[in-house]
């Protein structure tokens, strides 16, 4: 009996264990790399993302800055110098007027003195073209009369064709003709065509050295008559 007073001596006397209250509501987490943010900087954080990805990003083509060409420096072309101009009076043009030129000083002014061509065509060796000779200087007749044959005829002539070269010389002379035929005058001729000077002819005022000539020596009884 007495100790059943003790034990409930000692259960009221001893303090009472109440737990404690727990409130009712949801847990709290939170990521412990990045830790807590406040509010201002949540609002920040967005903008300052979004600037970092247009710095990043290059500008669309349409936001590019579109930069003018710079102009090419164009080089300065200088005016050409005016020509000259010749004046003359009233009467000077009157005289240089090849209208009022008489007819053979015109034809001389054109032609400017050209060879006379032989007529026809190709009579030359070959076919090439023959003009008149143009005596530089006649032959002599001690220069040509060296060259006849002893039995040849009292008269007759020779005729031959030579090319011109430089100083008004001939060569490669060929016998055209002779009359009388076998008398050697065309041979006389040709033979004695080294000494020849003769003008080279001329075409449109320019001589022609290497064109052909045509050359013709008559033999008489009084001397040697060079014809041209």
């Amino acid at each position: 009996m007495l100790n059943a007073i003790l034990l409930l001596g000692l259960f009221t006397l001893s303090p009472s264990f109440e737990p404690k209250k727990v409130e009712d509501r949801l847990p709290v987490t939170f990521d412990v790399e990045t830790g807590t943010k406040t509010e201002q900087e949540q609002k920040r954080a967005p903008k300052a993302e979004k600037r970092e990805q247009d710095e990043a990003s290059p500008p669309k083509q349409s936001e590019a800055v579109v930069r003018p060409p710079r102009p090419t420096e164009q080089p300065v072309e200088e005016p050409p110098a005016p020509f000259p101009f010749l004046t003359m009076s009233r009467d000077q043009m009157a005289a240089a007027d090849i209208g009022n030129m008489p007819k053979a000083a015109q034809g001389a002014a054109a032609g400017q003195g050209d060879s006379a061509a032989v007529a026809g065509p190709g009579e030359g060796p070959g076919g090439v073209q023959l003009f008149n000779a143009e005596w530089y200087r006649r032959p002599t007749n001690s220069e040509l009369s060296t060259y006849i044959p002893a039995n040849a005829p009292p008269e007759g002539w020779g005729l031959v064709a030579c090319k011109t070269v430089d100083h008004y010389h001939v060569e490669n002379c060929q016998i055209l003709g002779e009359s009388p035929m076998g008398s050697g005058y065309a041979r006389a001729v040709r033979l004695a065509a080294w000494q020849f000077l003769v003008r080279p002819p001329r075409v449109n005022g320019k001589p022609q050295v290497g064109s052909w000539v045509r050359i013709r020596i008559d033999y008489t009884r009084s001397g040697v008559r060079v014809g041209g």
